[in-house]
């Protein structure tokens, strides 16, 4: 069964850093574009940083750049991202997305809340 299954949100104030990850099953993500996006609270879903597939160079949105990184780890089968220095816009669920061709997988989210 393929799935991908985030976690590592929670309750953290402004200032602070959390690790997300993303664990694959049922597929491996080599050859995939990886990538985390977020929904907040009355707003679009919007990309928030992606490994890419041909080159496995990194995107951020400017939103988070210079404050997130994104890795993976193949032998485990995972993603990360590091979220530093947090802020209260940076409120949301977090998605993980692995994508290659026409097969597109999406994780259930992790909730992260900035808040003090």
């Amino acid at each position: 069964q393929v799935q991908l299954v985030e976690s590592g949100g929670g309750l953290v104030q402004p200032g602070g850093s959390l690790r997300l990850s993303c664990a694959a099953s049922g597929f491996t993500l080599d050859y995939y574009a990886i990538g985390w996006f977020r929904r907040a609270p009355g707003k679009e879903r919007e990309g928030v940083s992606c490994i890419r597939s041909t080159d496995g160079s990194p995107y951020y949105a400017d939103s988070v750049k210079g404050r997130f990184s994104i890795s993976r780890d193949n032998a485990k089968n995972t993603v990360y991202l590091q979220m530093n220095s947090l802020k209260p816009e940076d409120t949301a669920v977090y998605y993980c997305n692995a994508r290659r061709g026409l097969m597109d997988y999406w994780g259930k989210g992790t909730l992260v809340t900035v808040s003090s």
